[in-house]
């Protein structure tokens, strides 16, 4: 029997609201055990330099690059995922020294898989050296360098996971600033790939449009209308015929078609956007899942949640009916992914990212004796 670990994830990927801890044990492989966990919101402030970096970062054409405003966000992101990791061993009353590995993913900032290219600022030795826990970080690099997507890279996971969720074929549905699936089938296949927006284009509008940071639940969309024509030229993008595997950019859609209409029209006809991007992903499957787990802040918007089960043939229905933590699912992934990358387990395989071969990746940041 292979030796479990205690591992942190923490993620905060291609949203902006905050950073996500959760402590996992796990053998890498088909053990785990969800411990603890803890959600730190960013501030306005926080989420305000944040958006900066978002528009520096597509100029950006090297993955190291550091322009000063990328510098700042990587520093600012680096601190508060440390001190959200002293607040959590704090509330939990558990010593850093009773944990293995912390998995960071970094704040996304640039995802451009035909370049080549991805940036998740985040020190990876700063954060070791700040909390006194090795921390394995940078997960993505490997698998682009090899030709693969660097995403999605939560299928093995989730594979780990529907062990335990009847109904098979199993889809893992996603939905964070961008919206992902891992479809297992009976024989425990894997296929995975970004299905089109998630949040993000819908939060972008709303902080346009209101005082408020997001669609809370979902009501300014069920108030609203959808838009036809909208709603046809935004699925208009090649991106939904393009075969998978494949990921994409919380940018990569042109949010033009709704500029025009009002907050409640706008978050309804992006809101069936991310509904119907989905539902085109089923095209892809060897099999129509008999059920959708749905994970991520996404599941909380009662009209995504609708607008899903509206356009599926499977039970959807959110992570907490089969007894997982929707909103601590990612981070729960990285910690796994983290032990994976110690053991040289494979994180990415050609069927969820197109790499030619399974491959491992991550860069260990050893904790430096002071």
């Amino acid at each position: 029997m292979t030796e479990t670990m205690h591992a942190i994830g923490l993620m905060s990927g291609t949203s902006m609201d905050g950073i996500d801890v959760a402590l996992v044990e796990t053998d890498g492989k088909s053990l785990v055990r969800p411990v603890a966990n803890f959600s730190r919101a960013y501030t306005s402030v926080q989420r305000q330099t944040i958006a900066k970096a978002l528009v520096v970062a597509r100029d950006v054409t090297d993955r190291t690059e550091r322009p000063p405003v990328l510098a700042e966000v990587e520093a600012l992101i680096t601190q508060a995922h440390a001190d959200a990791v002293t607040a959590f061993l704090a509330e939990q009353s558990i010593s850093a020294s009773s944990i293995d590995l912390i998995g960071f993913h970094g704040q996304t900032v640039l995802h451009r898989p035909d370049l080549g290219l991805t940036i998740q600022l985040g020190d990876g030795q700063a954060l070791a050296d700040a909390t006194g826990i090795d921390v394995v970080f940078d997960m993505r690099a490997a698998d682009m360098a090899a030709g693969g997507q660097g995403a999605p890279l939560a299928p093995v996971f989730h594979q780990a996971l529907a062990q335990g969720v009847p109904g098979w074929p199993v889809a893992f549905l996603n939905v964070g600033g961008v919206a992902n699936v891992t479809w297992i089938g009976r024989d425990g296949k894997l296929l995975a790939f970004d299905t089109g927006p998630g949040n993000a284009l819908i939060d972008d509008f709303v902080r346009a449009h209101s005082n408020a940071n997001q669609d809370e639940g979902g009501g300014f969309a069920q108030a609203g209308v959808v838009h036809d024509d909208a709603l046809h030229d935004l699925l208009m993008s090649p991106y939904f015929a393009a075969l998978p595997p494949k990921s994409l950019d919380r940018n990569t859609f042109d949010p033009s078609p709704v500029q025009n209409l009002s907050l409640h029209d706008g978050a309804a006809t992006l809101t069936a956007f991310t509904a119907e991007a989905v539902a085109r992903a089923r095209n892809f499957f060897m099999e129509s899942p008999g059920v959708w787990v749905v994970c991520g802040g996404g599941r909380h918007n009662a009209a995504i949640m609708c607008a899903l089960a509206e356009r599926m043939d499977g039970l959807v229905a959110p992570a907490e009916a089969f007894r997982l933590n929707g909103d601590m699912l990612e981070a729960q992934a990285f910690a796994y992914l983290a032990v994976r990358s110690v053991r040289g387990l494979p994180l990415s395989f050609p069927t969820t990212t197109g790499v030619e071969e399974p491959m491992c990746g991550g860069v260990v940041a050893a904790v430096r004796a002071r």
